[in-house]
């Protein structure tokens, strides 16, 4: 496992949308790997492939339940709304009060290619919802509401 870089905002890899990944291979599973070293490294709930150069659907979440591993995920259902504080890796030092689902079910694949469906509430599913905007290309600041310049807890 290797520590990235994370690509910081104005960077316009993060405006890209993110290709399927095709090749559940020893180089998927060593940015997977790579990128949850990366996030743990950064304190961060979650990041996607692109936040470090990447541009292949994949991202690792990590919301105190253990580490999650999402290929080609794409949101099935949703429902409810949480309007909740949102900060992200590649743009730090910046918050935003962002509305989004309060439940989402969330299909993808793990880093073998079997296909599962993840049903996320709260913090999971606003983290979900962050990283998929992330592979299509999506920053959180387009989704704010309302600023706040407090760190997250």
């Amino acid at each position: 496992m290797a520590y990235r870089n994370i690509v910081k905002i104005g960077d316009s890899i993060l405006d890209k949308k993110s290709r399927k990944i095709e090749e559940f291979d020893e180089r998927l599973h060593v940015l997977l790997d790579d990128m949850a070293e990366t996030m743990y490294k950064e304190n961060g709930a979650g990041l996607a492939a692109v936040q470090v150069g990447v541009l292949k659907r994949v991202f690792v979440a990590d919301v105190g339940e253990g580490l999650i591993e999402l290929v080609n995920p794409e949101i099935i259902e949703f429902e409810g709304i949480q309007e909740e504080q949102e900060g992200c890796l590649s743009v730090p030092g910046e918050y935003g009060i962002t509305s989004r689902p309060a439940t989402v079910k969330v299909k993808g694949q793990n880093r073998q290619g079997k296909w599962f469906v993840y049903k996320a509430e709260g913090l999971k599913a606003r983290c979900f919802c962050h990283e998929i905007d992330h592979l299509d290309g999506v920053l959180f600041t387009k989704r704010v509401i309302r600023k706040s310049n407090e760190e997250i807890e």
